[in-house]
Order: C-alpha cells, then sequence, then structure tokens
C-alpha cells in the first residue's frame, strides 16, 4: 500500500467536495447566519445536536459561539445537547435513544430559538425526533446534512434551512459541515460587530 498516495487522495477529495459544494451551499449558509443573528438578537439561543462525529461538531459550533471564533466578542447563547452525560443516559435508560435530544429541546428551547441538527446522512432517528419537537415548539431548524438529505430533507418546513452537503461519503461530509460551521460563526461575528472585510 503507498500510504503516500492514499493520504493524497483524502486531501485531494476533500478539497474538490469543498469546491463543488461552493455554488449549492452558499445561499443556504448566508441565509443560516442571518437566521442565527436574529435569534440572538432577540435574545434567543442555538441549541445544537448529532452523533458520533456530529456530535463533535455540536460541540465546536456552541464553543465557538459560548467562547469565540477569530474576534474577541461578546458570548453568545448556545448550548450543545450532546454533553450531559446524566441527562443523556437518563432519557436513553428511561424512554430509549430516540428522545435524548427531543426532551432536551422540549425542556430548553423556547419560541424563536433554533435548533441546528446535524446529521451525515439526514436519517438518524434522534436527530429526526428533535426536529419534530423544535417544530411543535416554534424553533427554527437549520439542518446540516448529507447523502441527500434523507428523512430530514422530507420534514423540514419552508421556514427551515437545509444545508445537504453533495457528498456520499461521510468523512467528506463530515469535513464540509466543518467548514460550513466555521463560515457560521465566521459570518455571525462578521454581522454582529460590522466587519467588513
Amino acid at each position: 500500500m503507498d500510504l503516500i498516495s492514499r493520504i493524497s487522495q483524502h486531501f485531494t477529495e476533500s478539497a474538490q467536495t469543498k469546491l463543488d459544494a461552493i455554488e449549492l451551499l452558499a445561499a443556504p449558509v448566508a441565509e443560516a447566519i442571518e437566521a442565527m443573528v436574529g435569534c440572538l438578537l432577540n435574545n434567543g439561543k442555538i441549541l445544537a445536536c448529532g452523533n458520533g462525529g456530529s456530535a463533535a461538531d455540536a460541540q465546536h459550533l456552541a464553543a465557538e459561539l459560548v467562547g469565540r471564533f477569530e474576534l474577541e466578542r461578546h458570548e453568545l447563547a448556545a448550548i450543545a445537547l450532546t454533553t450531559d452525560t446524566s441527562t443523556l443516559t437518563a432519557i436513553a435508560n428511561d424512554y430509549g435513544f430516540k428522545l435524548v435530544f427531543a426532551k432536551q429541546v422540549r425542556a430548553l428551547g423556547q419560541p424563536g430559538d433554533i435548533l441546528v441538527a446535524i446529521s451525515t446522512s439526514g436519517n438518524s432517528a434522534n436527530v429526526i425526533e428533535a426536529i419534530n419537537a423544535a417544530h411543535a415548539n416554534d424553533l427554527r431548524v437549520l439542518a446540516l446534512t448529507g447523502q441527500g438529505g434523507g428523512t430530514i430533507g422530507e420534514i423540514l418546513r419552508a421556514t427551515d434551512v437545509h444545508i445537504c452537503v453533495p457528498a456520499e461519503r461521510t468523512a467528506r461530509i463530515q469535513e464540509t459541515h466543518l467548514l460550513v460551521i466555521h463560515c457560521l460563526c465566521d459570518g455571525i461575528d462578521c454581522l454582529l460587530m460590522g466587519v467588513e472585510e
């Protein structure tokens, strides 16, 4: 096995996936930024959820908003629904893993808040339930998916934002989701702070 060639192929495929996604994703990412800024300016909060690598992405987003991204600014209200092990295990034990995010959305979400729902396949059952809970409680949903969007793409409302990476491979979708998250954080900071560059 030629590891150098294999590694080079990963870099090339990752870069190409991102380049292929620019035209498709730039507008929904911009719409998501504007929605998140509107939510935050109205004293709302961002809730985020996902499984596995997408759980890490949810935490990454919340960390960049509560702490900071690249510019110094005041803290922004964001919660990753993937981090409280007592809550997660209690819900999973008593109600099943399918409801680990939905019950948190119902407990913490208020009308006007935003749920960032992350699923590479678009078919994660607990993320779907979280979206259903968000809709029932008047939260807007920003969905990050791939592989055509799956069930999540089918249940989103016209007021939701769907950022669907045009790729099938999980690694490439997750790498692009991370870029999208950085674009969201940068755009939020630029709008809030009046950055023109």
